[in-house]
């Protein structure tokens, strides 16, 4: 596995990178690679760190898994390529951005346009099987992204971490509420949004308001 990632994220994360866990990582996935059909494609597992720098960072959403099925992930949190049907959960999101912002429901479901505006959009695991939802979960990725969000608490200050369902929430710990700030809801899948848990949540316009009351450029969701 080719740790291909941009300078200021291998400054800070070159110590996890060296950790004998992630030595077993990296050979993990190279033979799940070399053995099955998995996503996303190689070039694409740490696409999330590519296209946010380190030091443009100023919101942050956490994903569990990548996307299974064929040509979907892209490396980035609820993202699919161009040309890919929206699934349930990203649709609801634009749903929401649709009726929190009064904009359009978008075209494309890439969301690299968010990430190149300073939000990285973190899965927790960064690679899965074809089909297996999950198959990747236990191996390491957790350790080196519970890592990236305790980095990111210390050595940042004022961030947004946008976290939606119970599995995001209990990444709560790793997070300094006093520096940071945390908008938290029900998940955008289907069973949680058709129970009240995600629509309304507002989120995107509030974080709009913060990083405008610290001063900083919104983003263009």
């Amino acid at each position: 596995m080719n740790v291909r990632m941009e300078p200021g994220w291998k400054s800070e994360l070159q110590a996890e990178l060296e950790k004998p866990y992630f030595k077993d990582l990296t050979q993990f996935v190279k033979e799940e690679y070399m053995q099955h059909t998995c996503y996303p494609k190689g070039g694409d597992i740490f696409a999330a760190f590519d296209h946010c720098r380190f030091d443009d960072t100023k919101v942050v959403i956490l994903g569990q898994d990548p996307y299974h099925g064929p040509g979907q992930a892209n490396g980035l949190c609820f993202s699919v390529k161009d040309g890919i049907p929206h699934p349930p959960s990203l649709i609801n999101i634009f749903k929401e951005i649709s009726t929190d912002l009064n904009k359009p429901y978008p075209v494309s479901g890439n969301l690299e346009r968010w990430a190149d505006q300073g939000i990285l959009l973190l899965n927790a695991t960064l690679t899965v099987r074809a089909h297996q939802a999950g198959s990747h979960q236990g191996k390491g990725w957790e350790i080196f992204t519970d890592a990236v969000i305790k980095i990111l608490s210390e050595n940042k200050n004022d961030l947004v971490f946008l976290l939606w369902g119970g599995f995001a929430k209990k990444k709560m710990k790793l997070i300094d509420r006093e520096r940071h700030h945390i908008l938290s809801s029900g998940h955008p899948s289907p069973l949680s949004a058709n129970r009240g848990f995600w629509f309304g949540n507002k989120h995107f316009s509030q974080c709009n308001n913060i990083l405008s009351t610290l001063g900083n450029k919104t983003i263009d969701w």
